[in-house]
Parts: structure tokens; C-alpha cells; sequence
């Protein structure tokens, strides 16, 4: 893992990934997990880094594209109304403070690029380099971790903004997986690193 370089503020994107109420219902500390998000994404936008939000949501029309093995397909269905598309559980939490000026995506598996247009949209804005917050850190941070790594973007993950039900999994990924394809830091170190547009 190196220490990523000084970067121009425009070329990178806080993604923040499945910031919803079913997903954040697993974890005991989700409102500081979110409290420290939104000022993490205040922060960002002020600085003119790019912000992203991607959601986990379906209309029926997706199950339909579950295959009978998929073990993911199985818990959508079991799931319910919970994680439709349309039902408040699935929307981003109102305390991030989301724009018409941000991106966003609706993903229908784990990974935030594999069935969204999220990599041709950061292309367009010139993104290079990509700030992960995601719950949780076993399901979509690291599977957009190996996602953004193939598809060439400088990734690091902030580590105070990713949670896991299982805090040992989480502690794992952290410190012995996601350095092998990235930084892993906390939100204000990454800030950091970004010089200010204009």
C-alpha cells in the first residue's frame, strides 16, 4: 500500500454506498456511522470532490433476473416489500443531504459497478480516484474495492465509514484485504489530500 499523492479535487468521488435504513439495521452504531457521513459529504462538496450515491433497490422486473441458485436472489425475495425500490427502507438516510447536483445509482448486486452506468458517469467528470464509505464493508465496499481496482481508479477506503455487522470482519478486510488493492484511511486524512477547486 503507498500513501496516495496530492490530487485535484474534481478528479475524485466519495461514494457512498447502501446508506440506507435496510442495510444500516444491522449495525448497533449506525446513526454515528451516519452522522460522521453527512459531515464527511458536507465537507467533500464544499471542497468540490464529486458525491455519489448508490443504493440497493428492486422492481419486480429484477428478481426476475435471479438466477434459481443465487443465494443473493433468495434473500431479495425473502426480503419483501423492505427492499423495493419505491419503499422508504431502500432510500438514501435524509441526514447525507443529497443533490440533484450528485450522482446516484440503483444497483441491483452487491457491487456499485456492475450493473450501473457509475463508471461511465465518473468518467465523464474526469475521476480518477474514488473515496469508499459503504455498509457493509463484507458486502459492497468489498466487492467495489476489487470493482474499482480492475477498472484502473485509485481506491481508498474510509476506514471510520464502512461498517459490518461483525466488527472482527470488518477489522479483517480493513487491515489484511483491502490494502492489497488500495489505501485504507480515515475520511479526514483523505480530505486531506485534496486540493481545493478554483
Amino acid at each position: 500500500m503507498t500513501t496516495p499523492e496530492a490530487l485535484e479535487a474534481q478528479q475524485t468521488a466519495l461514494l457512498v454506498m447502501d446508506y440506507q435504513p435496510s442495510i444500516l439495521g444491522g449495525l448497533s452504531d449506525a446513526d454515528e456511522l451516519v452522522g460522521r457521513c453527512a459531515e464527511t459529504v458536507a465537507s467533500a462538496r464544499a471542497a468540490g470532490i464529486h458525491v455519489a450515491f448508490v443504493r440497493v433497490a428492486f422492481k419486480e422486473s429484477d428478481l426476475d433476473g435471479f438466477p434459481s441458485h443465487s443465494a443473493m436472489g433468495a434473500r431479495i425475495k425473502s426480503a419483501g416489500p423492505a427492499m423495493h425500490a419505491d419503499a422508504p427502507t431502500t432510500q438514501v438516510r435524509a441526514e447525507l443531504g443529497a443533490t440533484d447536483e450528485d450522482v446516484a445509482v440503483r444497483k441491483v448486486r452487491v457491487g456499485s459497478f456492475s450493473t450501473t452506468d457509475l463508471d461511465t458517469r465518473l468518467a465523464n467528470k474526469g475521476v480518477t480516484r474514488v473515496l469508499l464509505a459503504g455498509v457493509h464493508t463484507s458486502g459492497v465496499v468489498l466487492t467495489t474495492v476489487r470493482e474499482a481496482h480492475d477498472l484502473d481508479y485509485e481506491v481508498v477506503v474510509l476506514s471510520d465509514l464502512c461498517g459490518d455487522p461483525d466488527q472482527s470482519v470488518h477489522d479483517f478486510l480493513v487491515e489484511q484485504i483491502f490494502p492489497k488493492q488500495g489505501t485504507v484511511m480515515t475520511a479526514r486524512e483523505a480530505l486531506a489530500l485534496h486540493q481545493p477547486v478554483g
